[in-house]
């Protein structure tokens, strides 16, 4: 569970940082500045994660894991998740405002529950996925709280976008989990083709046709764009957890706990910007914590210390308790 947990952490912070980056000369009032962001994003990401195999000794992993079926299906699944998804999710936020983008957007583990239920097997106890619901309902109540009530573009056209995006990362997810079932293709070599096959699909094909190369590659030597690359470095770090928790617990539990990056962000926002939440956002990020943990703990037992328990009884992350049940029980967690 702690994974999935710091996952939703750093890509909070991840969120904060993009978002400082993205109010500085050159991106300040350009058109194409969110996209130009996500190219910059991802390739930082693909070069932190290159250098990271490389002195783990590891590129040859993920150089025999690219010719398997699985890892195939990992590349699948970064382009569902990255150009695709991302996409969707900044033309969203170009025509219906970052905050209802983010409301949409947030239900992609509702989307992953059920894909990753018909395609993997997966199963969430009736209780879990209550406490799914609740910590969406706070992710809604979190960005209400701070929506303004004009669009900026195109409703139609920004909620068909978002749509894509939730689509995109639920399906991202429940391909990951299907391609690591696979034991050429771990988190770690999952993620590196991932992020190399969505930087790459962004520099060879997205941003020529959004015609933003030319502009992404003159940004290169500024500061916003170095503000840009620290934002992708705890990116990068985030989908290793993320990634690892999906490996561990599985697609369904991890994206549970990757959407507390909401709560997260409110946090690193007063944190870095000195922007002060209001108490009806406090008390949303609040249920929004315990839902996530309550979605991803099949026997809310144990995250309660008992005198006398033993270590499986106190601790969440052990494997009886936290690992996938792949008895088949319907009525339990599992990965087929």
């Amino acid at each position: 569970m702690r994974y999935g947990v710091i996952s939703g952490a750093l890509w909070g912070l991840d969120t904060v940082v993009l978002g400082m980056a993205l109010v500085l000369v050159p991106f300040l009032g350009v058109g194409n500045a969110t996209l130009t962001g996500a190219v910059l994003h991802d390739t930082t990401c693909a070069i932190v994660l290159a250098l990271y195999m490389a002195a783990r000794g590891r590129l040859h992993d993920t150089a025999a894991a690219l010719r398997t079926r699985s890892g195939k299906i990992v590349m699948l699944g970064a382009l569902l998740g990255g150009p695709f998804g991302m996409t969707g999710y900044l033309i969203a936020i170009d025509n219906i405002g970052p905050a209802y983008t983010a409301i949409i957007s947030t239900f992609y583990p509702a989307v992953g529950t059920l894909l990753a239920a018909i395609l993997l097997g997966e199963r969430m106890r009736p209780r879990q996925v209550v406490a799914l619901v609740v910590a969406l309902a706070a992710v809604v109540l979190i960005g209400w709280s701070s929506t303004e009530f004009d669009v900026p573009g195109s409703a139609p056209v920004g909620v068909l976008a978002a749509l894509a995006c939730v689509l995109g990362w639920g399906s991202e997810a429940v391909l990951l989990a299907w391609g690591m079932r696979d034991d050429t293709v771990d988190n770690e070599t999952a993620l590196q083709i991932r992020e190399t096959t969505s930087s790459l699909v962004y520099l060879l094909v997205v941003a020529p046709l959004s015609g933003i190369l030319g502009f992404t590659l003159a940004s290169v030597a500024t500061r916003a764009a170095s503000v840009v690359a620290l934002a992708g470095i705890a990116g990068a770090f985030s989908y290793l957890f993320y990634y690892k928790a999906i490996g561990t617990i599985g697609a369904s539990r991890g994206m549970a706990l990757n959407i507390s990056y909401s709560a997260w962000a409110v946090l690193f926002a007063f944190l870095l910007q000195g922007s002060v939440p209001t108490p009806l956002q406090i008390a949303g990020c609040l249920v929004l914590l315990v839902g996530t943990v309550l979605a991803a703990t099949p026997d809310w037992r144990t995250l309660v210390t008992f005198p006398g328990a033993g270590r499986d009884a106190a601790c969440p992350d052990s494997p009886t308790d936290d690992g996938p049940d792949q008895t088949g029980d319907a009525n339990a967690f599992s990965r087929g």
